[in-house]
Formats: C-alpha cells, sequence, structure tokens
C-alpha cells in the first residue's frame, strides 16, 4: 500500500529534509507540499538540488485537499502550527515538527514560549515524538509532537541513566555545541556567513532556552521528582549536527553498561565501545546517534558525548520513524541510509 502525504512547511529545512527522505519510501508518496511565502513556485525553484525529483507545486495550505491525506507532516514555525493543525480534518493522521505540542502542560508552554496556546485539547492529545521511549502511544496516535533537536540529543545520553538511578539527579551538566540549521532558513544578522564564520559563541545562557521545558518534564517524569540540569548550548559555524557533553556524578562502567543495555536492540542508537567518542561529521545527513562514555579523571564523575544530525535524527528523520509507526509500516523504512563523509 502507497501511502498519501502532506508537507507544510515545506520551503524551509526540515520541509527540504523531509522531501528528501520521503521521495525514495516505498510506501510513500507526497501528493502535496504547503508553503506561505514561497507558495506559487516548484521545489526546484526553492531547492533546486531536489530539482530531479517529480513533486507537486508549493500551495498555500488553504488550498491543499486533505481529503485523500493520509498522514501531514507539519513543518511550520511555533504558534503558527497549532493555529494551523486546529483547522485540519480531525481523522488526519499529523506529525509535527514544531515546538507547539511537545510540554502537556499549557502553563509550560506559555512560560517558554511566551504566548497561550491556542489549541488546548489538541496539546493534551498529542504524543511526545521521542520515538525510542514512546514507540507504542507513537504507533495509536494521531498527533505525535517531534522533539526539539537539543532536547533528543540529551535525552538519549541521559534518559536511560536517569531511569535506572545511577546518576546523581542534582549534579547534570549539559553542554551542547549545535549547527546553524537549527535556527531555521528564515533571515537573522547574526547567522550571516562574516557574523558566524570563524568562531562560536553560547546563547541561551543561564536557563533560558526553550528546550529546557522538555528535560525538566520529561526527567522529573522519570526521575519521580525535579531534575534540572545545567544547560548551555553553543552555535558553531557548521551545517549541520549536534555534539552534546554531558558531566555526571556516578561509575563509568555502570553508565556505560546501562546505556549499552537500554539501546541493545535500537536500530539508530549507537554507543561506543568504553572510552571512544563520536563525531558530527560520522552521523551527517543519517538518522543515527551515537554515544561515547569516558570516565573522568576525578573519581565518580563521568563524562558522556553524544552525536546526532538535527535535521534527520534531531527533527525530520524521527519525524518519519514517527510516520512509519503511525501507519503500520516497518519503523527503520526510508531510514537506513548510510552518513555522508566526508
Amino acid at each position: 500500500m502507497t501511502y498519501s502525504i502532506a508537507i507544510l512547511g515545506a520551503s524551509g529545512y526540515t520541509g527540504a529534509e523531509l522531501i528528501r527522505l520521503i521521495a525514495d519510501h516505498p510506501a510513500m508518496k507526497i501528493t502535496a507540499l504547503g508553503a506561505f511565502s514561497k507558495a506559487g513556485q516548484t521545489v526546484t525553484d526553492v531547492f533546486p538540488h531536489l530539482r530531479h525529483l517529480d513533486l507537486p507545486p508549493l500551495l498555500q495550505i488553504s488550498e491543499i485537499d486533505f481529503a485523500n491525506i493520509d498522514l501531514c507532516f507539519c513543518a511550520l514555525p511555533h504558534k503558527t502550527s497549532q493555529e494551523v493543525i486546529a483547522s485540519l480534518p480531525r481523522d488526519l493522521k499529523i506529525v509535527d515538527l514544531s515546538a507547539d505540542f511537545r510540554l502537556r502542560d499549557p502553563a509550560d508552554y506559555k512560560k517558554w514560549y511566551g504566548n497561550d496556546h491556542a489549541a488546548v485539547a489538541l496539546q493534551k492529545e498529542a504524543v511526545y515524538g521521542l520515538t525510542e521511549f514512546y514507540r507504542d502511544q507513537i504507533a495509536s496516535a494521531r498527533l505525535v509532537a517531534g522533539t526539539g533537536c537539543n532536547a533528543a540529543t540529551g535525552q538519549f545520553v541521559l534518559r536511560p541513566l536517569i531511569s535506572a538511578r545511577c546518576i546523581d539527579f542534582d549534579d547534570i551538566i549539559l553542554d551542547m555545541k549545535c549547527a546553524v540549521s537549527g535556527a531555521g532558513r528564515s533571515l537573522k544578522e547574526n547567522l550571516l556567513h562574516a557574523e558566524l564564520s570563524e568562531g562560536y559563541h553560547a546563547y541561551a545562557v543561564g536557563g533560558t532556552h526553550r528546550h529546557l521545558g522538555e528535560f525538566d518534564q520529561e526527567f522529573t517524569a522519570l526521575a519521580g521528582r525535579p531534575v534540572h540540569v545545567q544547560f548551555t548550548p553553543h552555535l558553531i559555524p557548521a551545517n549541520r549536527g549536534i555534539l552534546a557533553t554531558a558531566y555526571v556524578k556516578g561509575d563509568a562502567v555502570s553508565v556505560h553498561e546501562t546505556l549499552q543495555a537500554a539501546y541493545a536492540e535500537e536500530p539508530f542508537i549507537h554507543v561506543l565501545p568504553m572510552g571512544q567518542t563520536p563525531s558530527t561529521r560520522h552521523i551527517r545527513g543519517s538518522n543515527f546517534c551515537h554515544i561515547g562514555v569516558v570516565g573522568d579523571r576525578t573519581p565518580g564523575r563521568v563524562i558522556l558525548v553524544g552525536a546526532l544530525d538535527n535535521l534527520t535524527k534531531g527533527s525530520s528523520g524521527q519525524a518519519l520513524q514517527n510516520a512509519n509507526l503511525m501507519l503500520s509500516i516497518k519503523e527503520t523504512e526510508g531510514l537506513m541510509m548510510a552518513p555522508l563523509f566526508p
């Protein structure tokens, strides 16, 4: 069976990544592409690297007929996404890549995103889309909320350790290096080449990054008590990739064994041999996440390093992984491509 797919927000980075991934998917066909400012153009006009594909034109979302669409990906900005999704047919399966449905409590959404949620009933319905940990709920969901790319990286590194209670919950430091595509495709002065290249800088310092809302929600639920990680992201002059370095208190061997056991059957999460650390260059363009564990020179402290591609495993690849489950397709379908190298 071939499922009919729509992508809203198809002119952004995550939209382009969805097109790239779904174009060769044996059980999916892209039949509608939605955009705002670039509506009326072809995909070739917007993304010349996709000119080899036979794709429908970019339309205003209001022009799309959803009657025969099986599943819709929403790669729209937060706030816009909730308004659009609230207007879509109630029987349509949806994977949302924005931040609008990640936080279960409307008060938390207002705290981190600064405005009231416009679709509270849908927010309560949404399933958090970290596939490896919500697989059963995702398979039966109508609306799945994709995670933040930083939030996914940090959770892959830390969730099994919090669940196993093998680290100190009150002393978790999370340092992330994030590629510029994570900021989206909109023009921003600080993302101009001359402003960004040949250096990198910390941002959202001191606990203001919005993905902290996801860490607080998920880690607190796992621990059964408040867990507040210390998190500082850094913008690096790279197109793709996130490298997360976590500093925790625990036993390095126990931490490594816990991660190995947690991910032994997972096709996309690879725990490296003890003492080895990953690189973003080894996961670029793929749906894989690599995790390394190293014992610190200070006894009782452990360093963990996780790497994934923010546009693939951190966003569009994760979205496709979830869509496969929602449509009863093999979870890995369309996602086992090797990373790009060099």
